[in-house]
């Protein structure tokens, strides 16, 4: 009698090759049914394709401790190979550490998941040390890099889009894949108010703007005629603008307002929200709701680098110690 699509053959540490693909689709199936996002299922699918690459590029007949920690090596030297990583000659550059990060936790879980298949007896990634990620220092763009920006956006092509998206960008912190993703039914003018789907989970959260930049949005708006579902903000094509087609935007508004020390990225407006909201006095939980984090870590990185912050303003324009300075000048 032949195994039906999801039994297993039990091993100890390590799986058979050639069952792989079975259990990644057991695993995928399993994670469909608890309701992950398709965001998720569509990224663990991504990392199983690759081991799976890996796994048959380097002819290994079961995927084990040896063949994992091989497999995390080439990720992070795969680059360096001549065709290049993945086989492909464009993949000449590192990976990030938190590519390396996303990549451990998701296979931890797959493999955790074939033990409690009883596939195997226990997850060989128990044995391997977790990566380390270092990020990079956060540096928010400044009150005079975000006004050049602004007057480069309204030299652009198209000055009313651009405009509105840097301001919305600032003003809400929200990340690229979201903005990307909006409909006008999304956004409520008069109340000037967002509504922002959630990769993660299929959750949503609200955003506010300012009114600056609801101005800006209604001038835009007010020249592009729009049904609900319609994207909010358009490519060229009146297709939804891609996480690509925004990063090479701003990246491109960034030139033209010569801009050297911040990264000029979505990302990056999203770190100098979250700055200008600390500076001003916000709330670290209201900040975690504004932004979308499930848990305080990344929301303590902004603390620690605000608090930096004004321990340098208040170095510089201490009352005590000015009131003394005054005093030796006499």
């Amino acid at each position: 009698m032949k195994n039906s699509p999801l039994t297993f053959r039990k091993s100890e540490l390590s799986a058979c090759t050639a069952d792989l693909t079975r259990y990644a689709d057991g695993w995928l199936l399993t994670c469909d049914i608890a309701r992950h996002s398709q965001q998720t299922l569509k990224l663990r699918r991504i990392i199983l394709d690759k081991l799976l690459w890996f796994l048959r590029e380097k002819s290994l007949e079961t995927c084990g401790l040896h063949e994992l920690r091989l497999f995390f090596s080439y990720l992070n030297h795969g680059h360096e190979q001549p065709g290049g990583r993945w086989g492909n000659p464009q993949l000449t550059k590192p990976v990030k550490p938190a590519t390396v990060v996303t990549y451990d936790c998701h296979l931890r879980t797959f493999f955790t998941w074939l033990v409690q298949e009883e596939v195997i007896e226990a997850s060989p990634m128990e044995r391997i040390a977790e990566p380390i990620d270092r990020p990079d220092q956060i540096e928010p763009f400044t009150d005079e890099e975000v006004e050049t920006l602004i007057a480069a956006a309204k030299k652009s092509n198209c000055p009313k889009r651009d405009e509105a998206i840097l301001w919305f960008l600032l003003d809400t912190g929200i990340r690229a894949s979201e903005l990307c993703a909006l409909t006008l039914q999304d956004v409520d003018l008069t109340a000037r108010r967002c509504k922002i789907q959630e990769g993660k989970g299929g959750k949503s959260r609200s955003v506010w703007l300012g009114s600056t930049a609801a101005k800006a949005l209604w001038n835009y708006l007010k020249f592009e005629p729009h049904d609900e579902l319609d994207p909010l903000f358009f490519n060229q094509r009146g297709e939804f603008l891609t996480r690509s087609g925004l990063l090479q935007l701003i990246e491109r508004l960034g030139n033209v307002a010569g801009i050297k020390q911040a990264r000029c990225s979505p990302h990056t407006f999203r770190h100098t929200f979250a700055i200008s909201f600390l500076r001003a006095g916000g709330d670290v939980l209201t900040l975690q709701q504004f932004l979308g984090h499930t848990s305080l870590t990344m929301v303590k990185r902004y603390v620690k680098l605000a608090q930096a912050d004004l321990q340098e303003a208040h170095r510089q324009y201490s009352p005590a110690d000015r009131l003394k300075g005054k005093k030796k000048k006499r």
